[in-house]
């Protein structure tokens, strides 16, 4: 399982022209944050990968704490600043370009897999008290996002 993390201002997905999720790190002049989380699960994903991909989400430190500048820092995880999260499938992830000109998409999970851990992750995040919000999965989405810093991690859970 693999995922890309951004630290975001505003970002959104639309599937036909429609918004079906979006967040903004300063809702109601709050300031507790954004991410956006593009994640890719693994045909060979152990089956508690979700649990640790879940905590990272939440626990990573890549968020300055409620009321800090980004100067000052980046010592809170959404958990901490209650952030929000928009979570979006991306098998394009466990693509394997080390031979060819072609990704091979072998890796990545079944459609039917790879929905129920994304839904598990997500049930997860709401249950730590995060505001989530996801894409559609199997369309094709537009995914727009303003980045801050720019700061992006990837994430691997075994």
């Amino acid at each position: 399982m693999k995922a890309v993390i951004s630290t975001v201002g505003r970002a959104h997905v639309t599937v036909d022209g429609v918004t079906v999720g979006s967040v903004d790190a300063d809702r109601n002049g709050e300031g507790r944050g954004a991410l956006l989380a593009l994640l890719g699960v693994g045909r060979d994903d152990s089956p508690d990968a979700w649990r640790t991909m879940a905590r990272k989400i939440a626990e990573l430190r890549i968020l300055p704490p409620l009321g800090a500048s980004w100067e000052e820092g980046r010592d809170a995880g959404a958990q901490d600043n209650g952030a929000e999260i928009l979570l979006v499938s991306q098998f394009t992830l466990m693509g394997a370009t080390a031979k060819g000109r072609r990704p091979s998409w072998s890796a990545a999970a079944p459609g039917s897999v790879a929905e129920e851990v994304i839904s598990r992750i997500t049930e997860d995040l709401g249950n730590r008290g995060l505001r989530v919000e996801t894409g559609t999965f199997g369309a094709m989405m537009e995914v727009s996002s303003t980045n801050l810093g720019p700061y992006t991690v990837t994430v691997e859970a075994p």
